[in-house]
């Protein structure tokens, strides 16, 4: 199972965010499992600066923007 990890804060662009990798999944038929990371230390900790930022089986794929529905698709393929 591919595991998918959306940090940020629980702002509107890191709930975007969230909305589009779930609806992409359903799409494709994947079977991953989608974690919020809000603390800002697990955050941090992860090298990451700026949210929201997406790690998919531990590899960084975007970060500081709301990715579009077609770069999520690339992570999938």
């Amino acid at each position: 199972m591919m595991k998918i990890e959306v940090l940020g804060s629980g702002c509107a662009k890191c709930k975007k965010t969230t909305e589009l990798i779930k609806k992409e999944i359903e799409n494709a038929g994947i079977d991953a499992e989608v974690i919020k990371v809000e603390k800002m230390e697990d955050i941090v900790s992860r090298g990451v600066m700026m949210t929201p930022a997406v790690i998919v089986d531990g590899e960084t794929k975007s970060a500081g923007k709301v990715p579009s529905a077609k770069e999520i698709k690339t992570w999938f393929e």
